[in-house]
C-alpha cells in the first residue's frame, strides 16, 4: 500500500522513523519551576534539634557514658620506674666505669694544659712560603654587534665610510670675502672717472622747478546744511501735576473701599464640596529573598 507523502528514507535518511519519548506527556511550565524538584517531594531530613549540655545523658551522642579505663588494674608509675632500673642494672658485667683522673681545666688564655697531645704545627699562625703568582691566560674576546642601520653611523659596514667634516663657522662669508679679494687683485687700477664735465659751484636747489605750475583747481561750492531740528518746547517730566502725560489726569471719584469676596469652594449639583478621589494605594509585595527561597 503506497504511503502518502515522502518516505522516511527521503525525509531523514532512515528506513523507519523512531518513536518519540515525549509523546503524550503533560506540558510542564518552566516558569517558577524548582531547581531540584526531587528535593521538594516526600519527607526531608529533619534533625532532632539542638541538645543542651547537662548532667544527664541527653546532651551526648552515646546512650550510656563510656569510660576509657573501666575495668583496668591500678598501676604505680614510680614502682614501675624502679623495677625498670633494677632490670637494666642486672645487665652490667662489672662495676661502673670511673675515670682514672678528673678533667683537666686550662689555666689561662691560649694554654694547651689538659689537652691530649698539645699544640699542632699546622695550627701555627706563621705564613707559608708561596711561589710567584702566575695569572691564567685570557679567554677569547669577540666584539659585540654594532648598533645602527649603517646610514649615518660610522664604521658599521664592511668598507670604510667617508669621514664627516663639519662646516666652518660663517663659511659663506669667508668664501665671499676671498672671492672679493681675488677680484680686487685682478683689477689693474681704480674705476674710470671723467673730470671734464662742468659742475656748479653750489649744489642744485631740490625745490626749484622750471616747468610752469598747473592752474589752480576750483573747489565746488558747498551746499548749505539744513538747520538742526529744535522742538517747540522741551519734554515734560513726570511730576506731581502729571504734566508729562498725553491725556489729562482723570477726575477724582469718591468710591468706597470694598474688599473682594473670597472665591467659594467648588461644589457639585447637590451643593456638596467636591473632594478629589484618592490616588492608588500600596499593597504588600513579595520580597526578592522570599522569591529565591520559594524557587
Amino acid at each position: 500500500m503506497p504511503v502518502e507523502g515522502k518516505s522516511d528514507m527521503e525525509r531523514i535518511g532512515l528506513f523507519s522513523e523512531m518513536g518519540y519519548v515525549t509523546i503524550g506527556d503533560k506540558y510542564v511550565s518552566q516558569y517558577m519551576r524548582p531547581f531540584n524538584e526531587a528535593a521538594s517531594k516526600n519527607r526531608q531530613m529533619l534533625p532532632g534539634g539542638t541538645k543542651t549540655l547537662s548532667a544527664l545523658q541527653e546532651g551526648y551522642f552515646e546512650p550510656q557514658f563510656a569510660r576509657i579505663f573501666e575495668g583496668e588494674a591500678y598501676s604505680n608509675p614510680v614502682q614501675l620506674r624502679r623495677r625498670y632500673r633494677l632490670a637494666e642494672s642486672k645487665k652490667n658485667v662489672g662495676k661502673a666505669f670511673l675515670p682514672s683522673n678528673g678533667d683537666k681545666l686550662p689555666c689561662g688564655l691560649g694554654s694547651y694544659y689538659g689537652t691530649i697531645g698539645g699544640s699542632y704545627a699546622y695550627f701555627s699562625p706563621q705564613l707559608k712560603s708561596r711561589g710567584r703568582y702566575i695569572p691564567p691566560g685570557k679567554n677569547l674576546y669577540t666584539n659585540p654587534g654594532k648598533k645602527g642601520s649603517g646610514f649615518g653611523y660610522a664604521n658599521l659596514t664592511i668598507g670604510e665610510q667617508y669621514p664627516h667634516k663639519p662646516d666652518d663657522y660663517e663659511a659663506e662669508r669667508i668664501k665671499a670675502k676671498k672671492a672679493q679679494e681675488e677680484h680686487k687683485r685682478l683689477l689693474k687700477g681704480g674705476p674710470f672717472r671723467l673730470n671734464l664735465y662742468p659742475q656748479e659751484y653750489f649744489d642744485t636747489n631740490p625745490y626749484f622747478n622750471d616747468k610752469p605750475l598747473p592752474p589752480v583747481k576750483k573747489l565746488p561750492p558747498q551746499k548749505p546744511s539744513a538747520p538742526p531740528f529744535i522742538p517747540s518746547s522741551p519734554a515734560k517730566k513726570l511730576g506731581g501735576m502729571k504734566g508729562g502725560t498725553f491725556d489729562p489726569y482723570p477726575s477724582y471719584s469718591a468710591e468706597p473701599y470694598v474688599s473682594k469676596k473670597s472665591k467659594a469652594a467648588t461644589t457639585g449639583k447637590e451643593g456638596q464640596v467636591f473632594h478629589p478621589p484618592s490616588g492608588p494605594k500600596s499593597r504588600p509585595v513579595t520580597s526578592i529573598v522570599t522569591l529565591n527561597v520559594t524557587r
